[in-house]
């Protein structure tokens, strides 16, 4: 008689940690560059450890906005478009997380109005885009690298 394993997973949850960090591309273009990450930091290619959906969220989306960014020139910065509606575009400055299943966004509109948008990573759709720097702002911010350094420190 075999063990019974301590959780249960549902097939979605064993098929996701079977395969994750798996990542794959085709492109039409063979001179197209990957908005995926090409870099996974190694404290986030062990999928032994438990962790949330709202936290594979972040993790991934962070990767994809870091990658996004390097791609961007000195005169642009990562925004996010809204999918599925007209709320218009928020430039990213910030992004959390709250277990078991919520992804937040936080950031400020084209007019500069503060905006959150709070997310159930089962309805997760994120548009990322490229929108030109404030032009009082000497440098483009580049919230992906500020995001990235938090991957290196949570445990």
């Amino acid at each position: 008689m075999s063990e019974l394993s301590d959780t249960i997973e549902t097939s979605a949850e064993y098929a996701e940690n079977a395969v994750l960090p798996a990542l794959h591309e085709v492109h039409l273009s063979p001179h197209a560059q990957s908005a995926a990450p090409t870099h996974i930091p190694s404290n986030l290619q062990d999928n032994g450890e438990e962790k949330s959906a709202a936290r594979w969220a972040y993790e991934r989306l962070i990767l994809y906005i870091q990658n996004f960014e390097k791609q961007l020139n000195a005169d642009q910065e990562v925004a996010m478009g809204f999918t599925g509606s007209d709320a218009g575009v928020m430039r990213i400055e910030g992004l959390g997380y709250f277990d078991p299943d919520i992804v937040t966004f936080y950031g400020s509109t084209d007019t500069g109005t503060r905006t959150q948008l709070i997310q159930h990573v089962a309805q997760l759709n994120v548009m990322l885009m490229a929108l030109p720097k404030p032009t009082e702002q000497a440098e483009p911010t580049r919230i992906g690298f500020e995001l990235a350094k938090d991957l290196e420190t949570i445990a």
